[in-house]
């Protein structure tokens, strides 16, 4: 379990983490967190799915990296470093930067290693491609999360993006289910 202090250890991934960062992703969505308007529709976070295949797709782009966070052993704990949480970052444009897929392990949740992932994904964007705004969408139904966002200095831009409806199709979904669209501008 990763302590919150920092002591995480992040490097780029390649197309052989792939099924490790599938396994990742797929169980931080579906974990079920009981604070309010966390999670949202658990119901649909039931049904996540990503496939290995959509991973490396993403993994082979050439402005988008997947950054891997681990768990820092310590002189006392021989056990390997282990995958606590991934996100993946894209350059759009000169200075923008869209954050998306971020997924913290559900036994490392709450405990501040969400956080560091996104300092050290916005830090690793400023120094790699000059960016100075950041992008990214939440679920209109993760109330908790979109506030989450807000205080690490995102703000609404008023827009949304369709969610895609189409893989849930056997689900009953809010008619008014989005994703909202954050910013952050560093400029």
């Amino acid at each position: 379990m990763a302590d919150g202090n920092g002591n995480l250890q992040f490097r780029i991934a390649t197309l052989d983490d792939a099924p490790q960062l599938q396994h990742l992703v797929q169980s931080a969505f579906r974990a079920h967190d009981s604070r309010q308007d966390w999670t949202g529709d658990m119901e649909l976070a039931s049904h996540f799915r990503i496939e290995t295949e959509e991973v490396m797709v993403n993994l082979a782009k050439p402005d988008m990296v997947t950054i891997m966070a681990f768990t820092t052993p310590t002189d006392n704990d021989k056990a390997a470093a282990a995958l606590v949480a991934s996100i993946e970052v894209s350059k759009r444009g000169t200075d923008v930067g869209r954050l998306s897929m971020i997924a913290v392990d559900p036994s490392n949740q709450r405990n501040g290693v969400g956080r560091q992932v996104l300092a050290y994904a916005e830090d690793y964007c400023r120094k790699t491609w000059g960016i100075t705004k950041f992008s990214l969408n939440a679920l209109s139904t993760r109330k908790a999360l979109v506030e989450w966002y807000m205080r690490r200095g995102y703000r609404k831009t008023g827009e949304t993006s369709a969610f895609p409806r189409e893989r849930f199709s056997n689900l009953a979904l809010p008619e008014d289910m989005c994703f909202i669209e954050l910013e952050k501008d560093l400029s």
